[in-house]
């Protein structure tokens, strides 16, 4: 007689069995999920948010989004983190960079961001933060083409435009003629059209294009895609727009003018002047002959565009006189002619939004020695920052201890130096650091004031202190690259908070 034993099953004791144990998944891998947001904004209306550079805080911080804005509608919410404008990475570019980006862009711009947590916890683990950018998209696609087609006397304009059947405001776009003036522009067979002489097509019948490009005159300018691409766009529900695009033949291309001075001057005047449009406009007047500005290429009538790599559309006529003068002995302007801003005004685009500049270098070579302030005394320790310097507008509240900071100077010489910041005082705060040099005080520049003169402003300024401050290295680096240093940023709508605090 065999003898079985009884199995009774134990769910308290479980099952003894290596082959049937059940164990957990393991957790699953984590994603960050970047988010879209698009805005579009009516002239003359801010898009309601601030981006800033904080001290102490990685990437470019959304913040102060306005309820009920333009930002809160499209998604925008207070500490995202800004990865991608209009489709193009900006993660690792300059503050001012970006500012100029956004402002570029018009009344439209579509921001990729990601939730504050997410991005530092993407941070913590290595993330590939523009990989990350690319995954978004998905499908790979290619990049629309604004193209600028001139009409020949034999083949006008070498295209045609034809309604997708069943789909209201598509349009798509047949080259006439092989080598023809649409097809040297850049246009391709089968292209979608989006967008002609500033205005999108998807607004318009079939009836009002035709007409429209019938009275276009001697060029026109459109925004195409291939099938395809346009396609991926609308799956991924993103507006396509001229700034996402790359220009085929676009005329009038805003020039970079270097100008070193002579002893009379530059030899230009600048006047602001009022355009048929109604709106204010700074241009360069009355080229002297032989003059520095006349060897850069200025010429009588060119809009002022830029300012050492700084917009100054936004600014005051003296405003864009101070930034001229405080650059010293040169000056690096950003200019168009007049006919190229007449063309991008009907286009509704800034000359600037395909322009790339590059942040203002040394002049080794051509630039006359400056006066700068004299060294704080050896030990003092410098935070070098990487790349382009960025001043910090340091705000201080005197507590029981005061400020939390001793001033140095050099004796019988202009300008001031943190000598000494007190461990967590208000100063340490604030940002300041031993060896900062202070450029302004309560928003009044104190490069060439002395000592005394630097300590009664910041004694009248109460139990208050605005400070703007940049550690010494990247202080003589902007001064020998002729850049002013200023709590305020060349693109402004509003009055800043900071020099990386911009209102947008």
């Amino acid at each position: 007689m065999e003898l079985t034993q009884k199995f009774i099953f134990n769910p308290k004791e479980g099952i003894d069995n290596p082959a049937l144990v059940i164990t957990d998944d393991s957790e699953a891998e984590w994603k960050p999920v970047p988010r879209l947001c698009q805005m579009k904004r009516e002239e003359g209306e801010s898009f309601g948010f601030y981006l800033r550079v904080e001290l102490g805080c990685h990437g470019h911080v959304i913040r102060e989004v306005d309820p009920w804005s333009v930002a809160e509608r499209s998604g925008l919410r207070d500490g995202d983190r800004l990865l991608e404008i209009n489709d193009h990475y900006v993660h690792d570019l300059e503050h001012y960079q970006i500012v100029q980006k956004i402002l570029a862009s018009g009344t439209q711009v579509v921001f990729l961001v990601l939730e504050a947590s997410e991005y530092e916890r993407a941070l913590d683990e290595g993330l590939n933060l523009r990989g990350l950018a690319q995954q978004h998209r998905g499908e790979k696609c290619a990049q629309p083409r604004l193209c600028h087609i001139p009409r020949s006397h034999s083949a006008g304009l070498g295209f045609t435009v034809s309604a997708v059947e069943g789909v209201k405001g598509k349009f798509y776009v047949s080259t006439t003629a092989s080598g023809g003036p649409a097809e040297k522009a850049g246009v391709q067979p089968g292209d979608r059209l989006i967008w002609i002489n500033g205005t999108m097509v998807s607004e318009l019948t079939h009836s009002a294009l035709s007409k429209m490009i019938k009275r276009c005159g001697d060029h026109v300018t459109v925004l195409v895609i291939d099938s395809v691409s346009e396609q991926i766009y609308t799956r991924r529900r993103l507006a396509i727009l001229p700034a996402m695009a790359g220009t085929h033949n676009l005329p009038h291309r805003p020039r970079k003018l270097h100008l070193v001075q002579a002893p009379e001057g530059y030899g230009f005047l600048l006047r602001q002047e009022r355009m048929p449009s109604g709106r204010i406009a700074h241009f360069l007047r009355e080229i002297d002959p032989g003059s520095p500005a006349e060897s850069a290429g200025m010429q009588d009538g060119d809009q002022l565009l830029a300012v050492n790599g700084h917009f100054v559309q936004e600014l005051e006529h003296e405003d864009i006189v101070s930034r001229v003068r405080k650059s010293g002995s040169q000056v690096t302007l950003i200019a168009i002619h007049s006919q190229g801003n007449d063309y991008y005004t009907r286009l509704g685009l800034s000359p600037l939004l395909f322009f790339e500049d590059d942040p203002p270098k040394k002049e080794k070579d051509r630039a006359a020695p400056l006066p700068i302030l004299a060294s704080p005394p050896a030990g003092l320790p410098h935070e070098v920052q990487p790349g382009y310097p960025v001043p910090r507008l340091c705000q201080l509240k005197k507590g029981p201890n005061g400020f939390g900071f001793h001033l140095g100077c050099i004796q019988h010489e202009p300008g001031t130096y943190i000598g000494q910041v007190a461990p967590g005082g208000s100063a340490e705060r604030a940002g300041l650091r031993e060896g900062d040099v202070v450029v302004e005080v309560n928003r009044h520049n104190v490069e060439e004031e002395f000592f005394e003169g630097v300590v009664m402003r910041m004694r009248e300024g109460g139990q208050v202190l605005s400070v703007l401050v940049l550690d010494r290295q990247g202080y003589e680096q902007l001064r020998q690259s002729r850049t002013p240093i200023s709590a305020s940023l060349a693109l402004r709508t509003q009055v800043e908070k900071s020099p990386c605090d911009s209102f947008l």
